[in-house]
């Protein structure tokens, strides 16, 4: 089976049945496995069903293959009398729940109506990173680790029988402003760290939290999430962000405790999380070239400036015409320039710049989990674009 070719999707279901009858999987041990081949920390080193055929899998096949897997689980673990017809309606019910206008889930025209088709199109283009430009970077690694955002929506959507929008996104905020949190509480933060912290602190102007001061738990909402995998997967991705090759100094660890009372789970948990990142990390670290960086913060800081002012430029036209045809988002970016903007504002000004890269296919990593994490990159690269309109609505 070939997860890069037309049909894949069926072949998976005809022998994962198999595979299931003779060995089910429980939700909890789906997410140990998934932290052992890697998908949780954002690169698969391996899959979940072993491959018995001579095909070598690239980093995005094994990806694609894992969260597919995982999306199957869920489904035959959560449903009774699960079959095969039933999950394909389910996951491509789910999918078409995500794929609003607003949201940051986006997977273009999917025109077709075998669903086992659209459903390849819709997994194809939710791990799709653009790897001549992300490969093997902290930007393809940060919107990887944010896939298991699926599967826990996914668990939602079948337990709860609701629309899993406000869930997924909620969750995504939620981990984004408490890594922001994590990355801030090193004790000793050299210059790079402190450029990633200001990325992060850009981003998350646009959701919760909006200044460096009130950088707390109190503008996080935990409270939500009362299952112990949602749990282990938010101490997971602050661990992972938190990693250096060095021990884990007393901010980042009075912080991991302090989430983990926060969330209500036992030390052991946090510990375990710390050191299986690091286990997997010093395991793999010469596959994922993102941990060979003596500082991995500088090269993900200047790789994905580089990347969006690559393609800001590729794109200079279309952009130039969808921004300056937004008259409100023209006076927002103006005004932020020399005003803090309210909440209120800087949700709109990161709806309709997510509404216009989604106008542009070049632009699609804007959109990918995570990807709200570049917006403001891309913030600082519109003065170059429109000089004097942008000047005249400061």
């Amino acid at each position: 089976m070939n997860p890069s070719t037309s049909g894949w999707i069926e072949k998976f279901l005809r022998n994962f049945n198999d595979h299931y009858n003779s060995s089910p999987w429980s939700f909890d041990q789906l997410y140990s496995d998934l932290r052992q081949v890697g998908f949780i920390y954002g690169t698969s080193i391996d899959t979940l069903i072993s491959n018995d055929t001579d095909i070598i899998y690239s980093e995005e096949e094994k990806t694609k293959l894992n969260l597919f897997t995982a999306l199957v689980v869920t489904y035959y673990d959560t449903i009774e009398n699960a079959d095969k017809k039933g999950f394909i309606e389910a996951l491509v019910q789910f999918y078409n729940f995500l794929d609003t206008k607003k949201s940051i889930f986006s997977f273009g025209n999917m025109l077709t109506s075998n669903k086992s088709e659209k459903l390849e199109k819709i997994i194809h283009t939710r791990i799709q990173t653009n790897e001549s430009i992300f490969k093997k970077n902290f930007s393809h690694l940060l919107t990887n680790a944010l896939l298991f955002i699926d599967v826990l929506a996914f668990d939602y959507f079948l337990i709860h029988d609701k629309n899993p929008f406000e869930y997924a996104a909620q969750l995504e905020e939620t981990l984004t402003n408490t890594v922001f949190l994590a990355l801030n509480s090193k004790q000793e933060q050299d210059d790079y760290d402190k450029m990633l912290v200001k990325l992060f602190a850009s981003s998350v102007r646009y959701t919760n939290i909006s200044t460096e001061e009130e950088a707390s738990f109190d503008y996080i909402e935990l409270d939500p999430y009362t299952d112990e995998i949602e749990k282990k997967y938010i101490v997971d991705l602050t661990s992972l962000a938190v990693w250096n090759d060095r021990e884990i100094d007393r901010g980042e660890q009075s912080f991991l405790s302090a989430l983990g009372a926060e969330l209500q789970l036992p030390n052991a948990i946090i510990k375990e999380s710390i050191s299986l990142v690091q286990v997997f990390i010093n395991t793999h670290k010469e596959h994922i070239s993102f941990f060979n960086y003596s500082h991995p913060a500088l090269h993900f800081y200047q790789q994905t400036s580089r990347t969006v002012s690559v393609l800001v430029l590729r794109n200079k036209k279309r952009l130039i015409k969808e921004i300056t045809e937004s008259k409100d988002l023209m006076i927002l970016l103006g005004q932020s320039t020399v005003r803090d903007l309210s909440k209120e504002e800087k949700q709109q000004v990161k709806k309709q710049l997510l509404d216009i890269c989604k106008t542009i296919p070049s632009l699609a990593i804007f959109i990918l989990p995570g990807g709200s994490l570049l917006l403001p990159l891309l913030v600082k690269f519109i003065p170059q674009l429109l000089p004097s309109a942008f000047n005249e609505n400061k």
